[in-house]
């Protein structure tokens, strides 16, 4: 239900947002803009969640219970975090893993350890963007500053659930 509401919230926003544009070029505009956005994205959401279906069927569930489980404590969510950077390839990817390990048995701990890891640490992002555009030192510099992040987040998720 929140899915739904939030969705809605959005739509009714950009909505609003499209009919304060000032005329009907830039409508026709937007509108082409986020129909290709759509054509971009559709695609590769649908193989997303397909690969997620077909890679959680072939987790083994036990190993994964073992690994990442919440009887794997600590040492899960630790490999947890060590994973995320390595996952190649975007959002659609990782999310959809984490997505796969919850249902082979993955404690929701270690889901948000990996899936933030992924996000502050994709090795993909690190060397594909942020050294091209920021720099070795300035990637560096926020690599080191947001080393504790996973933990912290791992952390709070552990005293919420």
């Amino acid at each position: 239900m929140n899915i739904l509401i939030g969705t809605v919230l959005i739509g009714a926003g950009a909505l609003w947002l499209w009919l304060q544009l000032p005329n009907e070029e830039w409508r026709k505009a937007s509108y082409r803009a986020s129909l290709d956005t759509f054509l971009f994205t559709a695609p590769r959401v649908i193989v997303a969640l397909l690969g997620a279906g077909f890679f959680a069927e072939l987790l083994p569930e036990d190993q994964v219970r073992q690994l990442l489980g919440s009887e794997a404590g600590i040492t899960g969510v630790l490999l947890a975090i060590a994973l995320g950077p390595l996952t190649p390839g975007g959002a659609f990817v990782s999310f959809a893993i984490g997505a796969a390990a919850l249902k082979a048995g993955a404690s929701p701990v270690a889901a948000i350890a990996y899936v933030t890891s992924w996000s502050l640490f994709s090795t993909t992002k690190i060397f594909a963007y942020e050294l091209s555009f920021m720099g070795r030192q300035a990637t560096m510099v926020r690599i080191i500053v947001s080393l504790p992040i996973p933990f912290v987040i791992a952390g709070i998720a552990s005293l919420l659930g």
